[in-house]
């Protein structure tokens, strides 16, 4: 194996074009767990954590950008991301451990669309567009199923562009050895229109549309008492069964409604 650390973006993008099995490696905390466990042998590692094109983080206008480098730490003490969508930089803050939270990045969990990961119910929740490479994915678009995305080989996310919400909130039910999310939502709310993400519960991050539905209206916790949830969509094993799953997506969802966090102004 080589480990190869290019200085631009281009550089990185012919080497993972030029050599079939290279991967490529940001946070890492995905990759290096995988290759410990001999489950995956790339003929290169591309150390994209230093590539200055997807570092950063910037407001323009109603949409957060952030570089799919950045950190999660920093995501979470980052001044523009409260100021602008405090329930991200809440988010970001109780991912995994301080551990991860110093290594990890923003592109890296993303594009490895865990199906218990927080970042994703964040992306599918605001309605952000994933920019890679060679072109731009809605969120709706981008998450295909368990650890599968819309991304083609040798395509990398450069940066997400989060569209900021009046307000936005997060709750999970943490594991308690991983930090991963039992199950954890994502609201947030654009004029009359509310976005519901829901993470950890099944086999991907997906939408719980009929609370959309319901919340569109009043968006108040107690309209979610009769709304419908299909417990056959819910994963079952040894953190709970689909019912009880089901039951922590609502309970969630009420939560993080009752939790609504308003952009400061």
């Amino acid at each position: 194996m080589s480990y190869v650390r290019p200085d631009t973006l281009d550089q990185a993008l012919a080497l993972l074009a030029d050599q079939e099995d290279a991967k490529p490696l940001s946070g890492g905390m995905t990759l290096i767990p995988t290759l410990k466990q001999r489950l995956a042998a790339p003929s290169h590692l591309v150390d994209l954590s230093r590539l200055d094109a997807l570092r950063g983080i910037g407001l323009q206008g109603d949409v957060l950008r952030i570089g799919a480098a950045t950190k999660h730490v920093e995501v979470a003490r980052s001044d523009v991301v409260a100021g602008s969508i405090p329930a991200l930089a809440a988010l970001a803050g109780v991912i995994a451990d301080p551990q991860v939270r110093n290594r990890g990045t923003l592109g890296g969990s993303v594009a490895n669309n865990d199906p218990a990961a927080d970042y994703p119910a964040a992306v599918l929740g605001l309605g952000a567009v994933i920019e890679t490479s060679t072109r731009r994915i809605p969120a709706d678009d981008f998450f295909v199923g368990m650890f599968e995305t819309a991304l083609e080989p040798g395509e990398l996310i450069v940066a997400i562009e989060f569209p900021v919400p009046d307000r936005a909130a997060y709750q999970k039910l943490r594991h308690r050895a991983t930090g991963y999310a039992v199950t954890g939502v994502f609201v947030a709310q654009f004029n009359d229109a509310v976005r519901v993400a829901v993470t950890g519960a099944g086999s991907s991050v997906f939408r719980w549309t009929e609370a959309e539905t319901a919340l569109a209206a009043s968006c108040q916790s107690d309209r979610l008492a009769d709304t419908p949830i299909d417990e056959t969509l819910f994963n079952s094993d040894a953190n709970g069964s689909a019912a009880y799953r089901a039951n922590l997506v609502r309970v969630m969802t009420r939560r993080a409604v009752d939790a609504l966090t308003p952009r400061p102004r």
